[in-house]
């Protein structure tokens, strides 16, 4: 049979409190620097999204003559497989599209979408807000 000492019967209140007091530390450095990857993360995320809604939006428009009416005709006509969500704001039905007078065609009658941008009004790491990228 084994007998207990008084020194084996666990930790003490203060090693609790310096261990607590460590991670404590630990979590307040290291969580600044995972928030601002994840900021990092989804902005190339939205410059990417942004790219490629640009080049489809310019494709539909030498392709078809005449500038897409909405980011679902992208869609529709194989330029896009689906809308993709904005990162900032979360979600596919946000984005803000400036259109254009320009007519591409004799038979255009419509103005369509000449560029696309997030709808979040939040400031980018670059100090301009999202939705003028």
């Amino acid at each position: 049979m084994r007998t207990t000492h008084k020194q084996d019967a666990g930790f003490t209140l203060l090693e609790l409190m310096i261990v607590m007091a460590i991670i404590g530390i630990l979590a307040t450095l290291a969580i600044p620097s995972f928030v601002g990857a994840i900021k990092s993360a989804r902005e190339a995320v939205l410059k990417e999204d942004l790219h490629v809604m640009r080049a489809a939006i310019d494709s539909y428009t030498m392709d078809k003559q005449k500038a897409p009416q909405s980011l679902d005709d992208l869609v529709q006509n194989g330029y896009l497989r689906v809308i993709p969500v904005d990162p900032m704001t979360r979600s596919s039905d946000t984005w803000v599209t400036d259109t254009t007078d320009a007519l591409y065609s004799l038979d255009q009658t419509e103005p369509g979408i000449a560029d696309v941008h997030s709808g979040s009004q939040e400031t980018g790491s670059d100090g301009q807000p999202y939705s003028a990228w």
